[in-house]
């Protein structure tokens, strides 16, 4: 055991070192990341179409290649689907990451054999950086969990088929997988309380020193674990001291999570996603994720204020500066090009590049990783209200995440004009819509991580009483349909209450 934890500590140490080599040079190694795209992708339908074979810069490239977002992309994507090669990169992809659209149903995000490893590699090195940056190597000897979703794929046209943690399963290194929790049977289940329980029962007595998932998802395996054993994960797991985390933001979980645990423990946060694997926080004592450069990733930067505009002025690294909200749009291995992932970020660190993850260019709830956005919730009221004599003067949305008790929930605000008389019943039609809508959403719902949506009734004009508290009353100002946190609900809440 000592000796494997000292190998680690050397991979630690040779990992260090190739990631300095390429992030003390961060416009060099884009420059020499754009240039191979183009050149390997020349030849594509999406090459030719663009004419990568006269791209000889970055300015042809901006002038060439508009912004897309994925249903712009979506023409070509449909051919890969159907089993067309050299599409979007050469060949065909070797998966697609399913994901939940926000205009058109499921997305199917291409992974090739290029963009790949880069996956595996960033999550690979975020614990070597750790183990670099503290020294503590002791994890690499006790178990490690990581919550994922079931490693079980499907085949279409050639090109195997599920969510982007299933398919990172079948990745885990071999030196890992005397280590890696849970087993394989139990990673299969589908029935996400069901899953939770095996776990438990798999885990409760393992020596385990790394846990790692999306918050909201390993907030109830240890409360599982609580309920089971008694004791805070932090006793029952006493060489537990490293949470990995990512897909949503930490901080409104942490008072929770250290209560669960009953300590302090470090974490790492990552940045992955579908379309890429972006950061990953290196250094315990800096804010910020180290912006992956050299994975096969050409970064570009609209400043998020000016994303909408007619012509908006596209950026590349050296042109960055430190805490604007920018729009990252990203040319990849998996052949996407000029690709609007949909995430503001900021960078808190310009040497290197670190970035946090803002927001998204739109208003959305994401808190438990479900990505509803305003479109969804204003679709799921309008079925709700349909055939119904209430109606609706105004609305916002933002999650519960601390109770007592029970599950977290969406929690919607509305100000009627007529009130129903059963509230209870409309909230469920508004759930049920909304779950057509959003299959990140129907699988929390379902998966019982979340509780069907609740109602608060606002007095009459208090959207309009607090607009006016923060002087955003009249003009072009808007109340946000939802939120990710519940800053606007507290003020507002206290403001009507009055």
């Amino acid at each position: 055991m000592i000796f494997k934890a000292y190998l680690a500590k050397l991979l630690a140490k040779r990992v260090h070192k190739q990631i300095l080599k390429w992030s003390e040079n961060p416009v060099e190694t884009q420059q020499k990341v754009f240039k191979s795209l183009i050149s390997q992708a020349k030849n594509t339908a999406f090459g030719k179409d663009h004419g990568f074979e006269s791209i000889n810069t970055y300015e042809d490239f901006a002038k060439k290649v508009p912004i897309r977002d994925y249903e712009d992309l979506k023409p070509y994507v449909e051919r890969v689907v159907a089993g067309e090669e050299d599409i979007l990169w050469l060949g065909k992809p070797t998966y697609f990451a399913k994901t939940s659209g926000t205009t058109s149903g499921a997305k199917y995000i291409p992974i090739t054999k290029e963009s790949m490893p880069t996956h595996i590699d960033a999550a690979k090195n975020a614990i070597l950086m750790y183990i670099h940056d503290t020294g503590k190597s002791d994890i690499v000897n006790g178990k490690m969990i990581f919550l994922q979703g079931s490693p079980v794929l499907k085949e279409q046209n050639g090109i195997k088929l599920g969510r982007l943690s299933g398919i990172v399963a079948h990745y885990v290194p071999k030196y890992l997988q005397k280590n890696r929790m849970p087993s394989w049977e139990t990673n299969c289940i589908e029935d996400w309380e069901t899953k939770v329980d095996a776990i438990v029962e798999e885990t409760k007595n393992e020596n385990m020193t790394v846990i790692s998932g999306i918050p909201s998802w390993v907030q109830m395996y240890f409360e599982r674990l609580n309920e089971k054993t008694g004791k805070p994960v932090g006793k029952l797991f006493e060489n537990f001291n490293l949470f990995i985390f990512g897909g949503v933001n930490y901080e409104p979980y942490r008072a929770k999570f250290e209560k669960l645990i009953g300590r302090k423990v470090d974490s790492i946060e990552l940045y992955p996603a579908s379309e890429g694997f972006f950061a990953f926080q290196d250094k315990q004592n800096e804010k910020g994720m180290l912006l992956q450069l050299d994975s096969g990733i050409f970064y570009e930067f609209i400043k998020a204020d000016e994303f909408f505009n007619d012509n908006p002025k596209r950026l590349t690294i050296k042109d960055v500066e430190l805490g604007v909200n920018y729009v990252m749009i990203i040319s990849s291995t998996a052949g996407l090009w000029a690709y609007n992932i949909g995430d503001t970020i900021q960078f808190t660190s310009l040497k290197p590049y670190r970035v946090i993850v803002s927001g998204r260019i739109k208003h959305f709830i994401s808190a438990f990783g479900e990505h509803v956005i305003g479109k969804e919730v204003e679709q799921a009221l309008q079925e709700a209200l349909t055939d119904s004599e209430a109606s609706v003067s105004e609305f916002t949305v933002a999650p519960q995440i601390n109770t007592e008790g029970e599950l977290p929930y969406h929690e919607w605000f509305i100000e009627f004009d007529k009130k129903p008389e059963d509230l209870s019943a409309l909230a469920k039609k508004i759930d049920e819509a909304l779950q057509k809508q959003n299959s990140y959403y129907y699988d929390l719902i379902q998966g019982k991580v979340l509780q069907p949506l609740k109602i608060q009734s606002v007095e009459k004009n208090g959207f309009k009483k607090y607009m006016k508290s923060v002087g955003k009353l009249g003009g072009q100002n808007k109340l946000p349909r939802l939120s990710n946190d519940r800053k606007i609900v507290e003020t507002f809440t206290y403001k009507s209450s009055k």
